[in-house]
């Protein structure tokens, strides 16, 4: 059996995106997931402009916007996990995030966000033919959000904004673990028997929120000539699991299912960041988010003597960034009205003992008049931990992000 486990952890390797917690919630996607945040290290959430758009962590910026934000998010990302001198690589694609927002003039701005907040991707094959045994693990999980927002400048006190939005969670949760025949430990002439058994434990289920139809954000912006400050609370909320688990040999006898549903309690989230303008173009930027969990958080095991719980720790995140805005003159040079970015991040995980650092560069291309944008960033960094049942990874990125910008409910001259 410890063959078999070993296998197990082995074929993990070849296939996680993060193989950090994929029994807990899986992987967070930092802010959003948009390239354009990506580019300046997932700070900018103070930052307000034409073409900002939606924010998941600050609904209130927003409210500055005076155009139609169509925003598209797709990643592309190649992870190296590594433990004990061995080392796996895996490529893997996702579209993070989408969002639209519209402005209604002095009647706020209202949007909408889909977000995947927590992923956990693995498939892998494991096949020792010499000893006649087989190892399968597969997970695929994705906690999806679907955000809507509102957000309103203060009609006496045009610098301040007052912003919300609803976290409506959805999203499933597959586990497959299977095991062939081990026949190393029977005698030769029994071996026969084990030849054709395979054992499977598969779990599937779905996500949502205990007792509530959604969790939410308040957020208060405040932007003057120069700088730009928000503060964002998020409520506290329990994902709710229901898992159906069922134990299978060779899939064609399956013992009585069983069904139970795990909680999984999310502490509340506090942030806040600033944004300071310079000579005009020149933006320079920094943002906090902090969650203090202080409950572990209960895996889906079941079977081999798999771990029970995910041990926590306080989560938070460090983000610097810097952006130059393009040139808003359609007759300038084309270098002149691209954007460019840069960041730093720290972030604490909220598994016990991993934190990850990170850095990226951007650059926004403009299409057309309208202030359309295509989004490069590319970012890497590392994941670390203290803790041996985790896989130190180092991991590099490349996010493409399309904005679209419009003018809708406004004549062609307006």
């Amino acid at each position: 059996m410890k063959k078999f486990i070993s296998a197990l952890l082995c074929a993990v390797g070849f296939s996680s995106a993060s193989m950090i917690a994929p029994d807990a919630i899986g992987e967070e996607q930092i802010a959003g997931g948009s390239a354009a945040m990506a580019g300046r290290g997932f700070a900018g959430n103070a930052k307000t402009g034409d073409i900002e758009g939606v924010s998941v962590v600050n609904p209130a910026r927003q409210a500055f916007d005076t155009k139609v934000v169509l925003n598209l998010n797709f990643l592309l990302g190649i992870s190296t996990v590594s433990r004990s001198n061995v080392d796996f690589t895996k490529t893997s694609i996702s579209m993070p995030s989408m969002n639209l927002s519209f402005p209604m003039g002095d009647f706020g701005t209202i949007g909408v966000s889909l977000w995947q907040h927590y992923a956990s991707s693995i498939r892998e094959d494991v096949d020792n033919e010499k000893e006649n045994w087989y190892a399968e693990i597969e997970y695929q999980s994705s906690i999806y959000e679907l955000v809507p927002t509102y957000a309103i400048r203060l009609p006496f006190f045009r610098a301040v904004s007052l912003g919300a939005s609803a976290h409506f969670v959805m999203g499933s949760f597959n586990r497959n673990l299977m095991l062939g025949p081990d026949n190393s430990g029977i005698d030769s002439v029994d071996a026969w028997a084990t030849n054709n058994t395979y054992v499977s434990d598969h779990v599937n289920g779905d996500w949502e929120i205990k007792n509530h139809s959604a969790y939410y954000t308040f957020a208060a912006q405040y932007r003057g000539r120069m700088a730009s400050y928000f503060f964002s609370f998020t409520t506290p909320y329990t994902l709710s699991n229901t898992l159906n688990y069922n134990f299978r040999f060779s899939e064609t006898d399956t013992l009585a299912p069983t069904r139970y549903t795990r909680e999984i309690k999310v502490p509340a989230m506090l942030a806040t960041g600033v944004n300071y303008r310079l000579n005009k173009r020149h933006n320079v930027m920094a943002d906090i988010a902090w969650r203090a969990w202080d409950r572990d958080i209960e895996n889906v095991a079941g079977s081999w003597n798999m771990a029970q719980v995910t041990k926590t720790q306080s989560d938070f995140n460090i983000s610097i960034g810097y952006q130059r805005d393009g040139s808003d003159v359609f007759y300038e040079s084309y270098w002149d009205r691209m954007v460019y970015r840069a960041g730093l991040w720290y972030k604490n995980w909220y598994v016990e003992d991993v934190s990850e650092i990170g850095g990226s560069i951007g650059v926004g291309f403009p299409l057309g008049r309208r202030g359309t944008m295509l989004d490069l960033a590319i970012q890497g960094g590392v994941r670390l931990t203290d803790d041996d049942r985790n896989w130190d990874e180092s991991f590099i990125g490349i996010r493409l992000g399309l904005v679209g910008v419009g003018s809708w409910g406004k004549t062609r001259g307006q």
